[in-house]
């Protein structure tokens, strides 16, 4: 009878234990993802295109991801920018409406898919770096090159962390291109732009590990470096993981 009432109490102790444990998500460097919305037919934009590129370089390697979106709204002041995209310009809208503003406007950059700004604004740019680097994420990406061709790049992921209600994108950029501007407000100028998205997927099923594979879009040139991002979201488009790689 004792002996009974012993495991009895052990497996009631037990229970309590497992009820106040609390399971504790691993913890990891946080990740900035800088949008930048811009267009080589836009006057202000340049300063903002030259401090993303500053910024890429100068965080490289430090969890700071920044991507240039050229839309396509300028377009029609007289330079057709051909890195522009109707659905770069539908990815802003987006974000407005999460945002609930009632305008889009360049350069503006969103940080981590939260908040948004002027995007040649440089004190801000670095206060807004700072602060979300100092927030850790629960999730960490890790990236391998499989294959490259002229065609496709083929690579793959893990990622750790709970995945659940989660979205992820691919994101394929230019890393530097150079225009000379013929026409618009910006006519007879010569633009160099920085990681320039060319082709943006989200994955319709993705797992914790596994690959996949990129086509490289015509715009693309054979002496074009290329970079790739991963980027993973949760339903409110708020960014809670990132990883790169180069081509």
């Amino acid at each position: 009878m004792k002996r009974k009432y012993l495991i009895t109490l052990s497996l009631f102790a037990m229970l309590i234990v497992t009820s106040f444990t609390t399971i504790v998500e691993p913890k990891h460097d946080g990740v900035v993802v800088l949008e930048l919305f811009t267009s080589q037919g836009c006057s202000s934009c340049p300063s903002a295109d030259d401090l993303l590129g500053k910024v890429s370089d100068e965080f490289e390697n430090k969890n700071v991801f920044a991507l240039s979106y050229h839309v396509d709204y300028w377009n029609y002041i007289g330079w057709n920018d051909p890195f522009s995209q109707k659905e770069f310009t539908q990815k802003q809208r987006s974000y407005a409406q999460k945002f609930r503003d009632n305008q889009i406007y360049t350069p503006a950059v969103v940080v981590n898919g939260k908040e948004h700004f002027v995007g040649s604004n440089r004190a801000k740019m670095y206060a807004k770096i700072k602060s979300y680097q100092q927030k850790s994420s629960t999730y960490n990406i890790s990236l391998d090159a499989m294959e490259n061709t002229s065609e496709t790049i083929k690579f793959n992921y893990t990622i750790d962390g709970n995945i659940t209600a989660t979205n992820a994108r691919v994101v394929l950029v230019i890393k530097e291109r150079t225009t000379h501007v013929k026409r618009g407000e910006n006519a007879n100028r010569t633009l160099k732009n920085h990681n320039i998205v060319v082709a943006e997927t989200y994955l319709t099923t993705f797992e914790n590990k596994g690959n996949y594979a990129v086509n490289i879009p015509k715009i693309v040139n054979k002496n074009d470096e290329l970079r790739l991002f991963f980027i993973l979201e949760n339903d409110s488009k708020d960014i809670v993981g990132a990883s790169s790689l180069d081509f």
